[in-house]
Parts: structure tokens; C-alpha cells; sequence
């Protein structure tokens, strides 16, 4: 099911670029190469109606271009991706705006979700190992049915790469503890109990990890909400 090209789509993504707005993006460490310059909402408009088509976003992927790229994971069909695809997407990210974005629109859908957070976890390329803590993070948000346990059985795994200085990592590390301990009152309680042990290691990106986490999980705005949250 293919129906508009991939050539037709680019055209499109063509005409609504901006090539302007490029410096600004890569100011904030956004990879500029092999991009339009067209923005998330009308990425968001353009796979509304384009509409879900597997075939399409695969073509879309092979061409390499960034905002083609995340194109393909508005329109990709999780339950026809394969763990072969996910492999081969997940090697192809170069920057951290593909790689958050192909993660909270199409590979946190995916029925192996969850192995691939810790597959990936282990992996030391920076943008594969970023991966498993934006979808960590985003099934935080994201997957209201999961027990708390599927969240605790991963905060050894925050701690164990909270040593990782490299900032795409640490970030999503210290994303995903946040995100971890906003979703309720049990797993605020772990998430600053781990942080208060990923703060003692001897390590500047751990020490900054877990200080900027706990700046939150510990803030009177976050405890009242989660309060809330539990009488509802």
C-alpha cells in the first residue's frame, strides 16, 4: 500500500522547508546535514494525511534525510515493524531529535518494547544507548497499564549507565529516572531512593544526574501532584 510516493512526499517536504530556521536547530545540537528544515507540526500535518502506511515509511527511511526520517515514524505501523527494522532504524540515528522522535512515535508501540530498552541499554553507541532511556522514559508517560515492577526491575539499569558523561546519555538517563519517579507516589519513593545511590558514586555525570533528578522528584509541585493523583 503505497499510493503517494516517496518521491511525491519529498516534494512536499520540499516546499514546506525552511532552510533558515537550520542554524538555530543545530544551535541546540540538533545534525543539520541531510535535513529540509520542516518543522514537527507540519510533519505532524503531512503524516495526518498521508495516514498510516508501513510501505511509504520505509522508503521514506532509506533516503536518509532527517526530517524524512521522523516522517516514517509518524506513518510506520508498529505492529508491521520487525525487530530487524528496529536494529537497522536504530543504527541510523545521528542526532537526538531523530532518535526521540522515532522512539515516542512508533518504537515505544512495539510489542518488544521493553527488550529492546535493555538490549539497547547495553550497547555503547551513544544514540542506540540514548534510545532505551527515551523509551524508558516515554512508557513512564505513556503506557498507563504497566505494573510499577516493570519500572522498578529497570532503575538498576539507570544507575548502572549513570556513569555515562556523554550529554545525549546522560540526559535521557536522568530523563528517564524523572519520569519514572513522576508517574506515582511508589515509584517517586524508589526513583529517589536510587538517586540518592547513583549520587554517591564517583562520578561527575552520576553526581549531576542525580541532583537534577532529585530537585524534582523531592519538590513540593511533583509530591502534591502525585497526592493528588492518588485519591483520584
Amino acid at each position: 500500500m503505497l499510493m503517494i510516493s516517496a518521491d511525491e512526499v519529498l516534494k512536499r517536504l520540499k516546499v514546506k522547508a525552511k532552510p533558515d530556521q537550520l542554524a538555530g536547530m543545530a544551535r541546540y545540537g540538533i545534525v543539520v546535514e541531510k535535513r529540509l528544515g520542516v518543522s514537527i507540526p507540519e510533519l505532524r500535518k503531512i503524516a495526518k494525511e498521508i495516514g498510516k502506511n508501513h510501505d511509504l515509511a520505509l522508503e521514506l527511511w532509506n533516503t536518509g534525510i532527517a526530517d524524512a526520517l521522523i516522517l516514517a515514524s509518524m506513518i510506520g505501523e508498529p505492529e508491521k515493524l520487525t525487530e530487524e527494522q528496529m536494529e537497522e532504524w536504530v543504527k541510523d540515528f545521528n542526532s537526538w531529535d531523530v532518535c526521540d522522535q522515532v522512539c515516542n512515535n512508533l518504537f515505544n508501540k512495539h510489542p518488544l518494547v521493553w527488550k529492546k530498552i535493555l538490549d539497547w541499554s547495553k550497547r555503547e553507541e551513544v544514540f542506540v544507548k540514548r534510545s532505551a532511556f527515551a523509551l524508558l522514559s516515554c512508557l513512564a508517560v505513556h503506557d498507563k497499564e504497566a505494573p510499577d515492577e516493570k519500572f522498578i526491575d529497570f532503575l538498576p539499569v539507570i544507575k548502572r549507565e549513570a556513569v555515562d558523561d556523554r550529554n545525549f546519555v546522560k540526559k535521557a538517563v536522568n530523563w528517564a529516572l524523572r519520569n519514572i519517579g513522576k508517574r506515582n507516589l511508589n515509584l517517586n519513593k524508589a526513583a529517589i531512593k536510587v538517586a540518592g545511590e547513583i549520587q554517591q558514586i564517583d562520578s561527575k555525570a552520576s553526581r549531576w544526574i542525580a541532583s537534577n533528578a532529585l530537585r524534582e522528584l523531592e519538590s513540593d509541585a511533583v509530591r502534591k501532584r502525585l497526592e493528588q493523583k492518588m485519591k483520584q
